[in-house]
């Protein structure tokens, strides 16, 4: 069964970056190498994976993708701290 990973990358410039990929490794390489200009990540320095989730069915991944975009770096860093609690009670 093929897994589909949603990740949130810390750029050293302090944002956040979330994507969705089922190749983790060769997707945070690419991010990671910086020479990439097709990446939204380029240019913004150094990046770390700072989250990983796993699903087995992709549209569930893309939908928590695009859900975790729109959310507030506040509410980005509670999910990366594993402080479930206060995502509810944040923008």
């Amino acid at each position: 069964m093929k897994s589909y990973y949603v990740f949130i990358l810390k750029c050293e410039d302090g944002t956040y970056f979330t994507g969705f990929t089922s190749n983790l490794e060769l997707q945070l390489e690419a991010h990671q190498s910086g020479t990439r200009k097709d990446l939204a990540t380029y240019g913004r320095g150094a990046v770390s994976l700072v989250f990983q989730t796993k699903f087995n069915i992709a549209a569930m991944a893309l939908e928590a993708k695009k859900q975790i975009k729109r959310w507030s770096s506040t509410k980005k860093e509670a999910l990366i701290n594993g402080e479930f609690e206060k995502l509810s009670s944040l923008t």
